[in-house]
């Protein structure tokens, strides 16, 4: 109280009733602001000129109100005031998974949100202005605000106050799959071709850990999918995962099996953000990841399996980690990156002859020094150095969290989140050349809209994309699906009516079974700081049958 008297000037003695201080231009009320008639008299005690111009600020005040009062305060402030500017803050979207986790927070602390569900979005609010006497009435939500008024110099100054890396975590995100998907702001609609329905395939009780998010999973061999890394839940608590999980399926169910990691001294450290790669049935390649946005610098580590072709026959499947020598650390000190196979006729290690020798061409990502990377290395997959191999084209704009699969011996970038945190909407090919390779366009029709923190496939000439986030719009992606030879994109929703819970499709791995056109998502999810952890507890299956024989 010292410190605000001497801003404010303490005009002496003790304040009473509704004005508990008094200042020389200052005053503090309090007041029930659902009764009107005791606020009216309290502002007259005050000294308040309603005819002079007003400023009302309502940060997350509202909301607790029930509706019918919180309604008539607004009607009162425009009604007394002529001349006033009523400025809000408060929460959107109560229906979605960071909404129901938010609301549940604030019911759990006796002070629910009571009048969120009758205004749970922008144009709510705006209703809600408009209709009690305010004459003009512009809304938007943060990630707009930041983006669209804030300088770029101040963006960067904020993000630059402490490493952070959680862009899941943004409202937006925290949407759940809809029945139908509506237009971001500034686009156009967006056509709905369909829908793909999911179902449960494993149960949670029968697959211990793969409650998580931020990790990657791989086909090791038909029917046989690992998952390493992340953040999520193991032995009842949340945590950086360190356990590895694996599904068998065997006639047609998908089950849990066990994975024993050797040398326990050489135990998973961990990381999140990284990628796998599977060169063989007994040999995979982990590249970069994260513990912290700080402690970037994992280098790359070996899997090794039982070089045996069938994984049914064993009842725990053993995992050997070999770390690599840092032959190739600029590679591999990143994360949020891609790792993808590409083919390259040429000659780089001086052998001869013409045959085809493999690369893991890096890309992207982000450092611990650089928000958001543009490089790529070409990664010789047998001598774990590094390649330069010539590159044409046009360059790509820098990101991280996007997609990338391998394609007639190049690769596909699409999406991702570039400088300034904005989401991007590109698809760029990396086409394999006589003597290097080419980035080529590829021109979508309708155009695709940006997104990031999805997954992503290629099938007989099409790309499918698998959720992820894309902002102002009240929906997520579900899958959408590119023609490789036209352009033409066509989105599909996703049925969650059979699932108890939302699904949260970003922060997940997805794996495609080609032969059976079944897609598995596996994980997925966000943390919000302030409310708390929301993980999908079950893997998900999509059967996509019907939707790829369209194209």
């Amino acid at each position: 109280m010292k410190e605000l008297s001497a801003l404010v000037g303490d005009t002496g003695g003790e304040g009473l009733g509704v004005i508990p201080f008094s200042g020389e231009d200052y005053k503090l009320l309090g007041v029930d602001l659902s009764e009107l008639s005791e606020l009216e008299r309290a502002l007259e005690e005050a000294g308040l000129d309603n005819e002079i111009p007003t400023l009302f600020i309502a940060e997350v005040v509202l909301a607790y109100m029930e509706s019918s009062r919180s309604d008539a305060l607004v009607r009162w402030a425009a009604e007394r005031f002529p001349r006033a500017c009523f400025l809000l803050y408060e929460q959107t979207r109560p229906g979605d998974p960071f909404g129901r986790v938010m609301q549940q927070h604030f019911r759990q602390l006796s002070s629910a949100l009571r009048s969120l569900a009758q205004y749970p979005d922008c144009e709510a609010q705006r209703r809600r202005f408009s209709e009690r006497g305010w004459t003009e009435c512009s809304v938007m939500d943060m990630n707009e605000f930041f983006t669209c008024c804030t300088p770029e110099d101040e963006q960067q100054r904020v993000q630059a106050l402490e490493p952070f890396d959680e862009y899941e975590g943004m409202e937006p995100s925290w949407t759940p799959l809809l029945p139908s998907m509506t237009a971001p702001r500034d686009g156009a609609p967006v056509g709905v071709a369909g829908s793909v329905t999911a179902a449960v395939c494993a149960r949670h009780s029968e697959v211990p850990g793969l409650r998580r998010y931020g990790h990657h999973s791989v086909l090791m061999k038909p029917n046989v999918i690992l998952t390493t890394g992340g953040f999520g839940e193991e032995d009842g608590q949340h945590c950086r995962m360190r356990n590895f999980q694996v599904l068998i399926k065997h006639r047609g169910c998908w089950k849990a099996g066990c994975v024993k990691q050797e040398n326990p001294d050489k135990r998973w450290d961990g990381r999140l953000y990284h990628t796998v790669s599977c060169l063989s049935n007994s040999l995979a390649l982990v590249v970069g990841g994260r513990t912290s946005p700080s402690s970037a610098g994992l280098g790359m580590l070996w899997l090794k399996f039982p070089d045996t072709s069938n994984a049914l026959d064993l009842d725990v499947i053993t995992v050997e980690l070999v770390p690599v020598q840092p032959a190739a650390e600029p590679a591999a000190l990143r994360w949020r990156h891609s790792a993808t196979e590409v083919m390259f006729r040429g000659n780089t290690h001086g052998k001869s002859g013409n045959g085809c020798e493999q690369y893991l061409f890096v890309y992207g990502g982000r450092s611990a020094m650089e928000p958001v990377l543009g490089d790529w290395y070409f990664l010789h997959t047998q001598e774990l150095s590094c390649s330069v191999i010539p590159v044409e084209g046009p360059v790509p704009a820098s990101r991280h969290s996007h997609s990338a699969c391998s394609w007639r011996g190049g690769a596909l970038i699409a999406g991702g989140l570039g400088a300034a945190e904005r989401p991007l909407g590109s698809v760029f090919f990396l086409r394999e050349l006589e003597h290097g390779f080419q980035w080529q366009r590829v021109e979508t029709h309708p155009l695709l809209i940006p997104r990031y923190s999805h997954s992503a496939h290629v099938h007989e000439g099409k790309l499918l994309l698998v959720g992820g986030v894309w902002l102002h719009s009240s929906s997520v992606p579900g899958v959408t699906v590119v023609d490789l030879m036209t352009g033409l994109c066509s989105n599909y929703t996703i049925d969650v009516e059979h699932l108890e819970w939302p699904l949260m499709l970003h922060n997940h791995s997805s794996v495609l079974l080609p032969d059976e056109e079944e897609l598995l998502l596996i994980g997925g999810g966000g943390n919000c700081f302030s409310f708390g952890t929301h993980l999908n507890p079950e893997p998900v299956s999509l059967s996509l049958s019907h939707i790829l024989t369209r194209h």
